[in-house]
């Protein structure tokens, strides 16, 4: 018969347990990674969660994550104030920034009915029509699941004649992918999405 866990061991594996993409035995080996490790590394790790709770905020405009009310994007006078990029999560910023190839803002949409933030994402563009100064372009980057595609043509009728176009990330086959592993929707994406060369 197995020994029991003490409780604080039993609630680690627990906390670890619930967070996406870990399972139990993950959380098992992180628990007891962590009772292994020097002191300095737990505390570090628990200083770092209460960080995050407590300095990290969502930017008032675009919701990305920020340690101020305006995130540095919204507030970088450099970035294309024409060319709004719409994704589902934080994360989706930090992949896209990290191209270099977006040089403009940003709204995290989040997906799924409670999490949405269109009406803001409308208010934002009726905002810049007003002023005289409407989006030119607006980027939907959601996911090519279902509720992704859900959101991005819904989306797209509601901000059609308040921005200048609408555009979707292409889809296709991923450099190094080979056809024959590729399914048919993603093949029917890139030839979509073909273009000349």
């Amino acid at each position: 018969m197995a020994a029991p866990l003490i409780e604080p061991v039993a609630r680690l594996i627990d906390a670890f347990a619930r967070l996406p993409g870990i399972g139990p035995k993950t959380a098992q080996r992180l628990t007891y990674h962590l009772l292994r490790a020097p002191d300095g590394e737990a505390r570090t790790l628990a200083q770092a969660l209460v960080d995050v709770r407590d300095r990290v905020v969502f930017c008032e405009r675009c919701f990305n994550i920020s340690d101020a009310p305006v995130c540095g994007i919204c507030s970088d006078p450099g970035r294309d104030q024409t060319r709004l990029c719409v994704v589902e999560e934080p994360l989706d910023v930090l992949a896209l920034e990290r191209t270099g190839e977006l040089k403009g803002l940003y709204h995290v949409d989040g997906i799924g009915p409670d999490r949405l933030r269109i009406r803001e994402l409308l208010a934002r563009a009726d905002e810049a029509k007003a002023t005289g100064a409407p989006f030119e372009e607006v980027i939907i980057a959601t996911n090519p699941t279902l509720e992704g595609e859900a959101t991005a043509m819904y989306l797209a009728e509601r901000l059609e004649g308040t921005v200048g176009s609408i555009t979707r990330i292409a889809r296709g086959i991923p450099v190094g992918g080979d056809l024959e592993y590729a399914d048919e929707v993603t093949l029917i994406r890139a030839l979509q999405g073909r273009r000349a060369v």
